[in-house]
């Protein structure tokens, strides 16, 4: 794998993490702990889980793991999350100093260490003021508790202002932004992504193969059933199969998905995932995975290497629409004649 800086940090993590979501759910302990030796094995050193994933089943995996490999335990870098509800009181959610700290400290007592790489808030919280959140992640910094802090799901502005206020304050700046991100879903490339460069901050891309759309697996004269996250929920055949379905822009994304895999000897997903991770800004997508042979057929997409030609043809088929204001080729010409 290749190595990159976490965002604007000295650390160096893989170009692809593991994403444990699945752990505790729909990969068991004992598969989880194989795909996470065979994560290893790839050269991988990059860990994301959350407090919430499976009730904090995935933190308790992902430590006994640790726990019984100590080589792993030296070289593997750790992030997890903190905000949405870890219990049944009004307080015990949200991004207060005070839940976030009962947060972390959950998540470093499931994960078996005494401090975690890379902390995220897992999202925006509009009720607590954003001062008190960043205070406490400055804290957990220089307590030792964490090394970095980044953020997940938050839009352009939402960012901009964390980042200038960490500033005002002389705080410890965040380094990361956790979004969702693929080829089907670019719109964050408006305003998301350049407020991301603008800092300085490495993005960690999630859902990268957009739920299975990107691996190959629906077709156009079938609705999926059954082995599928489409086929085995009637609410995702709704919100997804219905609507990207019946837009043409995806197939012709997943058919040049098909046709750049057959050229190069490998499959749809594995071209989506070298697409993304060559994207601006991007510092390791987060891999997840249900099964070892999934995450090994993910892992190797780190031996393709996409043409320019190719590149561009994705760019150019995956295009998010936007509306001709401010993005839109008319706010583009309207801003070049204000500098002509």
């Amino acid at each position: 794998m290749d190595m990159r800086l976490l965002g604007n940090s000295g650390t160096v993590v893989s170009n692809f993490a593991l994403g444990t979501m699945t752990f505790g759910n729909e990969a068991d302990e004992r598969t989880s702990h194989r795909m996470m030796e065979n994560y290893l094995s790839a050269g991988g050193n990059f860990i994301d889980t959350a407090d919430i994933y499976n009730a904090g089943a995935s933190e308790e995996i992902v430590g006994k793991w640790l726990h019984s490999n100590q080589a792993a335990r030296n070289s593997m870098l750790l992030a997890t999350k903190g905000r949405f509800p870890t219990g049944d009181g009004l307080n015990d959610a949200g991004n207060s100093r005070r839940h976030l700290r009962r947060a972390l400290e959950g998540s470093l007592r499931r994960l078996g260490v005494e401090h975690v790489d890379l902390y995220q808030l897992h999202s925006w919280d509009p009720l607590t003021p954003l001062e008190e959140s960043l205070a406490f992640l400055d804290d957990a910094v220089s307590s030792g508790l964490i090394s970095y802090y980044g953020f997940s799901n938050f839009t352009g502005w939402q960012l901009t202002k964390a980042v200038w206020m960490a500033k005002l304050h002389n705080w410890q700046p965040p380094v990361t932004l956790q979004p969702q991100y693929n080829l089907l879903e670019r719109e964050i490339e408006s305003e998301i992504i350049p407020a991301a460069l603008d800092a300085g901050l490495g993005l960690l891309p999630w859902s990268p193969l957009a739920g299975g759309w990107l691996t190959g697996k629906y077709r156009r004269e079938s609705v999926p059933a059954g082995n599928t996250r489409v086929g085995e929920n009637p609410t995702r055949q709704f919100q997804e199969w219905d609507l990207r379905s019946s837009n043409p822009r995806t197939w012709h994304i997943l058919d040049a998905l098909a046709q750049m895999a057959s050229a190069h000897g490998a499959e749809p997903a594995q071209i989506a995932l070298a697409w993304l991770a060559g994207r601006p800004g991007v510092t390791s997508v987060i891999l997840g995975a249900r099964t070892p042979e999934q995450l090994e057929n993910n892992l190797q997409a780190t031996g393709v290497e996409l043409s320019e030609a190719e590149t561009q043809r994705l760019d150019a088929l995956s295009a998010p629409v936007v509306g001709n204001y401010p993005y839109g080729p008319d706010g583009v010409n309207q801003r070049a004649r204000r500098v002509s």
